[in-house]
């Protein structure tokens, strides 16, 4: 599969599932038996995307995806993106109510893809900023951590 084509399905699930919330995107553009390294096995990455995807429109209404680097070669790619968005809800985020807070965060996610289908992928996302921001965990600097370890 050439890079360029890959390339395009990588910014479409991006787009079209998370910018979007077209949940269709995902049965056209992950594979029935794609793996989602970063879920327990057995996991269905196809169903996983969807929910995720539910789950984040869900709490964030302006959730954005934007890829600042996409690197292809062969079937792999490489990815940085910026995600942003605000906890308007109505959905809770990790257990946290709305908030009305804007977070934006960085994610590195790899993919390998087949047949014109993401088939695996393994992403590395600082959840630990994101809890700072969304006000779950103190922000760095703000010596509130050393100060609740007392």
């Amino acid at each position: 599969m050439p890079a360029e084509h890959i390339e395009l399905v990588a910014r479409r699930i991006a787009e079209e599932l998370f910018n979007q919330g077209h949940l269709s995107a995902a049965d056209e553009l992950i594979a029935p038996n794609a793996i989602d390294h970063n879920e327990p096995s057995g996991t269905d990455c196809r169903e996983h995307f969807k929910h995720v995807a539910t789950m984040l429109r869900s709490a964030f209404p302006d959730l954005h995806m934007h890829i600042e680097d996409l690197i292809a070669e062969e079937d792999k790619v490489a990815l940085r993106i910026t995600i942003s968005g605000t906890h308007t809800g109505p959905g809770a985020f990790a257990g946290l109510p709305p908030s009305g807070k804007r977070f934006q965060i960085q994610q590195m996610r790899f993919a390998r893809f087949a047949n014109g289908q993401m088939t695996e992928s393994w992403a590395i996302i600082d959840m630990f900023a994101w809890m700072q921001q969304l006000g779950a965990l103190p922000a760095r600097g703000s010596g509130e951590a050393l100060l609740r370890g007392h």
